[in-house]
């Protein structure tokens, strides 16, 4: 079995290369990749058959990364090894696990002994193993009483970008009215309200605003994932331009 590590931390990688190099005697090829640029090209030139992944990277984030792979190898088996759980991750990855993918998401908070089950479920029995802590995150997104809807989330995404309504209405291909409707929804599930201020009369606080202070509070969305979003409208933004030429 081959097994590619994706972790720019060189002592994450040291430790995750001597765990694995003992747990897991099947193993004949190990490969290290120092970011998800390099597992990536990795990956494409040793097709290996397990991945360890580190999800916070400089340039490529562990998404990304597992999305490329996934692509051309769906039966690729990854475990996600990091040191957050945040709703945005684990959002991202729920958007691209093949259908009947053996994957893992564990913390790197998680015992030595957390990590060699999750090791030896994930890439020898072909399980899916998701830490306790994440399993939380995941029931509470799914909850569509309080978790958010996917097309709550796109629309926290979109105004945490700064984009007005008819430009979110243009860039999903809805009505503004839906766009309204959906912001409203979004302002109720993170507890946003519409008071007003008895001094000045006005409204306290910017509602967008406010809504994208709680979701980075929350771990709703962080800095990558920004990143990520703002680099798929840039993309959508070039689209227009083609359009009209």
């Amino acid at each position: 079995m081959r097994v590619l590590i994706v972790e720019d931390d060189v002592l994450h990688r040291s430790f995750l290369r001597e765990v694995i190099e003992r747990e897991l005697p099947d193993v004949t090829e190990l490969i290290e990749a120092k970011d998800g640029d390099e597992g990536i090209a990795l990956a494409a030139q040793h097709c290996p058959h397990a991945i360890v992944m580190d999800l916070q990277m400089p340039n490529r984030t562990g998404v990304d990364a597992a999305r490329a792979i996934w692509r051309k190898e769906p039966e690729t088996r990854i475990l996600f090894w990091s040191n957050y759980a945040d709703e945005a991750y684990v959002r991202g990855i729920s958007r691209i696990v093949p259908v009947g993918a053996s994957y893992g998401y564990i913390l790197k908070s998680a015992s030595e002994d957390r990590l060699k089950l999750a090791l030896q479920g994930v890439f020898v029995e072909e399980q899916c193993i998701i830490d306790r802590a994440v399993r939380g995150v995941q029931q509470r997104a799914d909850d569509r009483l309080q978790g958010l809807t996917d097309s709550e989330y796109e629309v926290l995404i979109d105004i945490a970008l700064g984009l007005t309504d008819r430009t979110i209405s243009r860039r999903r291909g809805i009505s503004l009215r839906s766009v309204q409707s959906r912001l409203q929804s979004l302002y109720e599930k993170l507890g946003v309200d519409q008071e007003t201020g008895r001094d000045t009369g006005g409204a306290i606080y910017n509602s967008r605003s406010r809504a994208v202070s709680i979701a980075f509070l929350r771990r709703l969305i962080n800095g990558k994932a920004i990143e990520a979003a703002e680099l798929d409208y840039q993309a959508w933004f070039a689209s227009l331009d083609n359009e009209v030429s």
